[in-house]
């Protein structure tokens, strides 16, 4: 019998980061992660996901809306708030990192942001194989870690062949969202993107305008008081041939 197949010859999305957890953090699991938290089957890994699993979005939401999918959700701010404001949309963020799922949860448990789902687990796979083709209306990646150091930038999301996969996931004319706070990393997405011959711009000019459906957060507005300029990038994804 083949082994499944793995997508751990390529750099995880982000590091997964691990510690001790508040009491509180802890009961959203307990409590909460039954109806946020999806139970995806694994592969070779904790944060990996089978080959063969597959979303089913309007099972899973209860009904047909557009899908807004989040890459590195964080604390969960962006999407939390995104949620509670745009009832109409379905929402998934995706995140490794434990604490920031839980603070999710609770926020999204006290908007009471029903049409929002987690999932714990690697982007790439996400994106390559759990998403439905064409499930998702929008993908965001806001502020991914940019691998300053020199010999660490191919850990980087947003390089070659991260067109592809995103464009797998997204409905013709669907749109990818980016945005970072380090030059040399929005330099380099922007190249990676116009390349992506399933992709066009959808701004004019260097950079797009801030998207105006993503809060500021504490995260972005330290990156404003130290001085870096925040660089959105917005591209449509063609319709397939």
């Amino acid at each position: 019998m083949p082994e499944p197949r793995t997508f751990r010859e390529e750099p995880v999305s982000f590091v997964r980061r691990s510690g001790r957890m508040s009491e509180a953090q802890d009961r959203a699991f307990e409590e909460l992660a039954p109806g946020y938290l999806l139970d995806v089957p694994r592969a070779d890994a904790s944060t990996s996901v089978h080959p063969d699993a597959r979303l089913d979005p309007t099972a899973e939401y209860g009904r047909a809306a557009p899908l807004i999918v989040e890459i590195g959700s964080g604390q969960g701010h962006a999407i939390v708030h995104a949620a509670s404001t745009r009832p109409d949309h379905d929402f998934l963020a995706v995140e490794v990192f434990r604490a920031g799922l839980a603070r999710t949860m609770l926020d999204a448990d006290k908007a009471d942001a029903r049409n929002l789902r987690l999932v714990e687990a690697n982007a790439p796979e996400v994106l390559a194989t759990y998403l439905p083709e064409g499930s998702a209306s929008e993908v965001w990646v806001f502020f991914s870690d940019p691998w300053h150091k020199k010999r660490h930038t191919k850990r980087r999301l947003i390089r070659e062949g991260f067109g592809a996969v995103a464009a797998r996931a997204l409905a013709d004319g669907g749109v990818l969202r980016l945005a970072t706070d380090w030059e040399d990393y929005a330099l380099q997405m922007r190249e990676v993107m116009d390349a992506e011959p399933e992709f066009e711009r959808a701004f004019e000019g260097e950079w797009a305008e801030r998207f105006d459906g993503r809060i500021m957060t504490a995260f972005e507005r330290k990156g404003i008081d130290k001085g870096r300029e925040i660089r959105d990038l917005t591209y449509r994804r063609k319709t397939r041939g």
